[in-house]
């Protein structure tokens, strides 16, 4: 290792690995250091719940991203950053590393977000890295029962991922109906029944409250007292963003590190991007955004700026999922407690779109089995002004 370089990225995901090529296409020569946490290199993060339990031709080799191939970064792995002196512009890791920049990236993103009375184990999995999906592959199969934890968009991934290979699924949810959080009625209860379909095992309106680990197996207990026997559970509860780097450096912390149009914060010398960042969004205003469109093409921008290119970052990111043998993109807020209109293709909510309205605007669009509409879907959000049903209805093919 170098005592300094030139640009120092923390965090070494998708995001680390986006700025690295970014920096690339300004500065071909320019040294750079990514320093990740985690002992495994940067990897299509979205595969660990999709792609490697649903596609039998994406391998496991196919999951890693040859960030040092191709932009000549170094990797200082299985280290944390634990200080960042503004003033001498160094970073310090939990090893007492200390290494010098003269432009810093935060990319810090989450852990998992932990569940009260849920001791991560040998056989209890919180789910995050590529590390987790390698335990929770030794664990499944076989005819084994897993108890997922968490109906979001995780959970859901991970319960439809596997019982199509080979493994008994609970998956435990405190809504009524799974995903009515986010969907309308009539589409959760499609997607609910799908489920069933499937084989998942669905415990509505509860939690998890503890769980025993032993040996053998796992006692599940919920908040209605039953207990359930498991040999493995996996939560996927989403993230706890990682702001106290940047917070303990004096930068302003807002559910993120806020950073400006060109993703920069207070401090000239740094830049935040990917899940932990709160950027200006062109379209939908201040956000924060945990998903693999915007760490890529945030990460991108991120490393052209700290590489002098000076450019807004005027993306409004998308977010997809497959379950099962349903998928969909969307783009901005599904909230399924805002005003919603439905405009349903086919039958039985087969393919169709369903517009997310907030007042006199268009905050959100579901494409549900409807693919490369998304550019369209941004300029609905972006432009329309007429919220009435009839006036939404046809706007997307």
């Amino acid at each position: 290792m170098q005592d300094s370089y030139d640009y120092v990225v923390v965090g070494a995901g998708m995001a680390g690995d986006a700025a690295a090529h970014g920096i690339r296409e300004l500065d071909p020569t320019g040294s750079i250091l990514l320093i990740g946490r985690e002992p495994t290199g940067p990897v299509t993060r979205p595969a660990l719940s999709k792609s490697l339990w649903t596609d039998a031709a994406f391998t496991f080799d196919q999951v890693w991203l040859p960030t040092a191939d191709d932009t000549g970064a170094e990797l200082l792995l299985g280290e944390s950053v634990v200080a960042v002196d503004r003033e001498a512009r160094t970073v310090t890791t939990d090893a007492g590393i200390v290494v010098g920049y003269r432009e810093l990236l935060l990319a810090t993103s989450g852990s998992p977000r932990r569940v009260e009375g849920v001791e991560p184990s040998g056989r209890v999995v919180y789910f995050r890295t590529v590390r987790d999906y390698e335990r929770l592959r030794d664990l499944a199969g076989g005819g084994r029962h897993v108890v997922v934890v968490g109906g979001g968009y995780i959970g859901t991934e991970l319960a439809a991922g596997l019982v199509q290979n080979d493994t008994r699924v609970t998956l435990v949810f405190p809504q009524q109906v799974l995903t009515s959080h986010t969907f309308p009625a009539g589409l959760a209860e499609r997607v609910e029944r799908r489920y069933v379909e499937g084989g998942v095992t669905l415990e509505r309106g509860t939690r998890v409250v503890g769980v025993e680990s032993g040996p053998d197996g796992v006692e599940v207990t919920l908040d209605d007292g039953r207990v359930l026997a498991a040999d493995a559970v996996v939560v996927g509860t989403g993230i706890e963003v990682e702001t106290g780097l940047a917070e303990s450096a004096g930068l302003v912390v807002d559910d993120g590190v806020v950073v400006d149009e060109q993703l920069r914060t207070a401090d000239p010398h740094i830049w935040a991007a990917g899940d932990a960042a709160q950027y200006p969004d062109r379209i939908l205003g201040r956000r924060r955004v945990e998903h693999v469109d915007n760490a890529t093409t945030m990460g991108r921008q991120a490393g052209r700026n700290l590489a002098g290119a000076q450019e807004p970052y005027g993306h409004t990111p998308f977010f997809y999922s497959d379950l099962f043998d349903l998928g969909y993109e969307a783009v901005g807020r599904l909230d399924a407690s805002l005003t919603t209109v439905e405009d349903w293709h086919e039958p039985d909510h087969g393919a169709g779109v369903v517009y997310y309205v907030d007042g006199d605007r268009v905050v959100g669009v579901l494409l549900w089995n409807v693919w490369d509409a998304t550019d369209r879907a941004r300029e609905v959000v972006d432009t329309q002004r007429d919220v009435r049903p009839e006036a939404l209805r046809g706007l997307i093919a």
